[in-house]
């Protein structure tokens, strides 16, 4: 059996790959070689190449991992040869020809809405004032001041963004629900997890719990490396 040690970390909108670094620190430790990619986060062929740029460095098999968007990505580039393994973290998993975009187009009745401000040249922001509230509401007030006065301009042509093959049909995938997410509703994550088959953890936590928790997401990570192969 194949021994997975790679770890490819690939972020959402409105921010960028340095809240991973709490994860990225708990892997590490455990001995894992551990990749963050910079998702430009302009359109989704964009991010989709960088993630497969990432890739093709790789010696060997990886455990691709996806936050929010980040999961529309890995879901799309996760047929590369080295991606062993999807892990999903409070992320969207779209099936064929669906996109962000169609997938919140239709919110279930008393959902909460994520204030996300009217398209500005292209690219989308989340109203500041409430962005611990629906992004961060279990992180430290002052680094979630932080990630609203830092966010990533997200381009409408990412969100527009379809899958072609998801790769959740042909890979082994898992998934990690944030049950107080007030960005993707927990229903629709245990529905996208179920679709996709994935082994599913739940946890109380934000949308953010890739930074307020990375201990639980490092070990869903870890769970799927090593139900794949394990650690040398």
């Amino acid at each position: 059996m194949t021994t997975i040690r790679n770890i490819v970390l690939v972020h959402g909108g409105f921010v960028d790959g340095s809240g991973w670094q709490g994860v990225y620190d708990h892997l590490t430790a455990d001995g894992y070689r551990v990749a963050v990619v910079q998702n430009p986060t302009v359109s989704l062929a964009g991010d989709v190449a960088a993630t497969r740029q990432v890739l093709d460095g790789l010696d060997g098999p990886a455990v691709l991992v996806g936050h929010s968007y980040g999961g529309v990505v890995i879901t799309e580039a996760g047929d590369h040869p080295n991606v062993a393994a999807l892990a999903y973290i409070t992320a969207f998993a779209p099936d064929k020809g669906e996109s962000v975009s169609s997938l919140i187009a239709d919110p279930p009745p008393g959902a909460p809405v994520p204030p996300i401000l009217p398209p500005k040249d292209g690219f989308l922001f989340l109203d500041r004032d409430k962005f611990a509230a629906s992004f961060a509401a279990d992180v430290p007030e002052a680094q979630a001041a932080f990630m609203a006065d830092s966010q990533a301009p997200w381009g409408v042509a990412a969100l527009e963004g379809a899958v072609s093959e998801p790769a959740w049909q042909t890979k082994s995938s898992w998934y990690l629900v944030a049950t107080d997410d007030r960005m993707i509703p927990p229903a629709a994550q245990r529905a996208m997890s179920e679709r996709a088959g994935a082994t599913v953890t739940e946890t109380p936590g934000s949308h953010a719990v890739y930074v307020s928790r990375p201990a639980v997401v490092a070990a869903v990570i870890a769970q799927a490396a090593e139900s794949l192969g394990g650690r040398s």
